[in-house]
């Protein structure tokens, strides 16, 4: 068994490039060796912002031959008193074999000739040369660019190419490159040192790097920058605020990690913590250290309460260079966070409600008017909205405040040099001016969330706010005539959807979205007369889009796609999944549920018999209620009175509006699963398509009052006949069960504490 190296060598590549290419790369060659017949063991691929790096362990040093049977012509035209016929001859020429080395086998169509033939698998080596050059060139990525003459693109330009196959070069050529890039055993250390790097054999190239100054395996040192980071604000009694994407661009940014730990002059401690937290984190990939006792105050003003005046920094220098380093990242912080701290004082000198008329001067979107002009219509959507949740005056006063007042700070000269503190900084400037806190959380909150996974807004002005933010945006870009695509989706439509369901969901409020569209939609027409705004469609149009959104959002939280489609899908009215988009969510909690306990199939088989059924019938969907469409005096059977009987039970509840209703209903289904199923199958089963009309009819009203007073549960026709539930499955739902019950709890809990402050 043989190992395989392969360092492509380049310039400095971007951070976001490394992560993407190690994986495409990883992928591509699994494949390609799965289909060239090479058996290998561990696939490792790393990188240094100076190369990316394949290493094949337990390589076998042939392909694997392969085997290939052929069948011939039939067996009377093969052989002709046991010896081979010119046709026969023929076919083993073409097939490589000795006419003595065919087969005669029975088929379906007779006795016919078959050949094996057996293609000997060629030297690993071999193959490796021909394959690398694919697997550099399908790498993909953002910005990428040509070089010299070639026509080959990468994400940066390519300097070496090392291949070694244990001890031996594996010619490998690029020939796109200008000039042609030829493999060998010359690798480069650490970009500080000079000296070429001679790798003798693929397993010393972890070691020999190592010699140079290099660490070239990814996880080693992101667990050794980790492990810094960690040990460095533990000895500061401190929390290092470090993101996700940001300790990867780290990992990503050095070969050679080095901490260094630097001041921050006190005097900037005066600005908000977010302030130095994004100069420090988007745009000098430093580490802030926060206070361990720091509170929890997102309007925070100053940071001298949340953060200490250091911070911690990955560099890629050498030793020697550590104090040169610290010295000119601070100097380089200094400049950005007093360019922060002008920014500050040229805000403050400004009153917000001045910024908002500035507002007026920029425009939105073509067609849309300025960013002011949506301020107004934001404003409409919030009284809109505040009609429908019946909020304490309070609350709804501060709403409408915020809503007033959220965007001033788009105009503000922080949030033009740091866009990432919109909505942070009009909030704390609004504090600053002495408004209500419950305002200025509510403008900071209503950018919430901004993308997967970002937190919610945690205040019912905000919410409030959030939702007419996302409201407007949807109902202005539709208005405008631009719908996001696969592929293009400009104004963030799909996340401003998800944000306006989540934030329902979360506050646990009951909000008929298709009445609310239809109201905003007609409002819109009046406003834009310009774009010919057809009200009623847009609204349908808007309408499903979120049924789009509230389904994607379900699948991605774990739901079963089966039980989504039952509760959302496209065969079910939009009136019953908008109406109250939390109803939707909970009923597919609940079937869930009901699937958990296996309580869910047997009522599955009752409902989809009778839909089944009822559709050769002529009852209207809208009909919950047997009375007036079924009579009594035409039962032939106690199956159906009994039948009778539970839908008089079931009526109730199927037609109530409390939103517990809904278990109470799967219940009544359970509990009568015997009884319905007696109506098909039990010694007094009916016929239901007896050839007397009228009995028919009766039947097929009683099946239809059925289906439709199921309907409010789901649409049963969606689920599978069958369907096996596994260990592994079960247990996946019994956790979304248990996850969603403790999201509930905590929309309780929000929904019972008063605003902070």
């Amino acid at each position: 068994m043989a190992t395989f190296l392969l360092e492509i060598g380049t310039e400095e590549l971007p951070a976001d490039f490394a992560g993407s290419a190690l994986e495409q790369l990883k992928l591509r060659v699994r494949r390609d060796l799965a289909e060239a017949r090479i058996n290998s063991g561990t696939i490792r691929v790393d990188g240094t912002p100076r190369r990316l790096a394949l290493r094949l362990e337990d390589l076998a040093e042939r392909q694997e031959d392969r085997s290939e049977e052929r069948k011939g012509p039939p067996a009377q035209q093969a052989f002709r008193d046991g010896l081979p016929t010119p046709a026969a001859v023929g076919f083993a020429r073409r097939c490589g074999v000795d006419p003595e080395a065919l087969e005669v086998r029975d088929t379906e169509k007779g006795a016919f000739v078959f050949a094996r033939t057996i293609e000997p698998g060629r030297v690993t080596a071999e193959v490796l040369a021909e394959l690398a050059p694919a697997w550099i060139w399908s790498l993909q990525g953002r910005r990428f660019m040509r070089w010299g003459n070639g026509e080959s693109r990468f994400s940066r330009p390519l300097r070496w190419l090392v291949a070694l196959l244990d001890g031996a070069v594996v010619p490998i050529t690029l020939a796109d490159c200008d000039p042609p890039l030829h493999s060998d055993r010359i690798s480069r250390g650490h970009r500080l040192h000079a000296d070429p790097v001679v790798i003798d054999t693929a397993t010393a190239y972890v070691g020999v790097l190592a010699a140079a100054d290099v660490q070239v395996d990814r996880q080693a040192r992101a667990s050794a920058i980790r492990q810094a980071i960690t040990a460095a604000a533990e000895a500061s009694t401190a929390r290092p605020d470090l993101p996700d994407a940001l300790f990867e661009e780290l990992v990503d940014l050095v070969e050679s990690p080095r901490l260094i730990e630097g001041a921050i002059e006190e005097r900037f401690l005066d600005l908000p913590p977010e302030v130095l937290s994004t100069v420090m984190r988007a745009h000098q990939r430093y580490v802030p250290l926060q206070r361990q006792d720091a509170p929890a105050d997102p309007l925070a003003l100053k940071a001298g309460a949340q953060l200490l005046p250091r911070f911690l920094c990955i560099g890629n220098g050498l030793d020697a260079a550590a104090a040169t380093i610290r010295r000119g990242n601070e100097r380089v912080l200094r400049a950005r966070l007093a360019d922060a701290e002008f920014f500050l004082a040229a805000d403050r000198s400004t009153a917000s409600i001045d910024r908002r008329e500035q507002l007026a001067r920029v425009t939105f979107a073509e067609g849309l008017g300025s960013l002011r002009d949506r301020v107004e219509r934001l404003e409409w959507c919030t009284d809109v909205l505040l009609e429908r949740l019946l909020l304490d005056p309070p609350t709804a006063d501060h709403a409408r405040r915020a809503a007033h007042l959220c965007k001033h700070d788009l105009v503000s000269q922080m949030v033009g040099e740091f866009p990432e503190l919109q909505g942070v900084m009009g909030g704390k400037y609004l504090l600053a001016e002495g408004e209500p806190r419950a305002v200025a959380l509510a403008v900071l909150e209503h950018y919430l969330p901004r993308g997967a996974g970002d937190a919610l807004p945690g205040s019912d002005a905000g919410a409030v706010v959030a939702l007419a933010e996302r409201l407007e945006l949807l109902l202005s870009i539709y208005a405008k005539g631009e719908r996001p695509t696969g592929s293009s989706d400009p104004y963030a439509l799909r996340r401003a959807g998800n944000g306006l369901l989540q934030i329902l969901w979360e506050r646990g409020w009951r909000l008929d979205l298709l009445a609310l569209l239809k109201r905003c939609s007609g409002h819109w027409a009046e406003l834009f007369p310009g774009f010919a705004v057809d009200g009623p469609a847009l609204a349908s149009e808007l309408a499903e889009f979120l049924r789009q959104r509230l389904v994607s959002l379900l699948e991605e939280e774990g739901f079963p796609v089966d039980l989504v489609q039952a509760v959302a899908g496209e065969g079910v009215p939009l009136e019953r999944v908008l109406a109250d988009p939390t109803d939707a969510r909970d009923r597919a909690h609940l079937l869930v549920e009901l699937r958990v306990e296996h309580k869910l199939e047997e009522v599955q088989a009752v409902v989809q018999r009778a839909s089944r059924l009822a559709s050769k019938g002529t009852l209207p969907a809208s009909v919950y209620s047997p009375e007036g469409v079924v009579d009594a005096a035409l039962f032939e059977k106690p199956s159906e009175a009994a039948m009778l009987e539970v839908l008089l039970q079931l009526e109730p509840i199927a037609t109530g509006s409390d939103p517990s209703r809904y278990s109470h209903l799967a219940k009544g289904l359970a509990d009568s699963a015997s009884t319905l199923a007696a109506f098909f199958d039990g010694a007094d089963s009916v016929l239901v398509m007896d050839e007397d009309p009228a009995v028919r009819a009766n039947r097929l009203n009683l099946l239809a009052v059925l289906r439709n007073q199921a309907s409010e549960l789901a649409d049963f026709t969606c689920l599978p006949t069958s369907y096996g539930l596994s260990k592994e499955i079960s247990q996946q739902l019994s956790a979304l069960v248990k996850l969603i019950n403790e999201q509930k709890l905590k929309t309780s809990s929000n929904r019972s504490k008063s605003l902070p402050g």
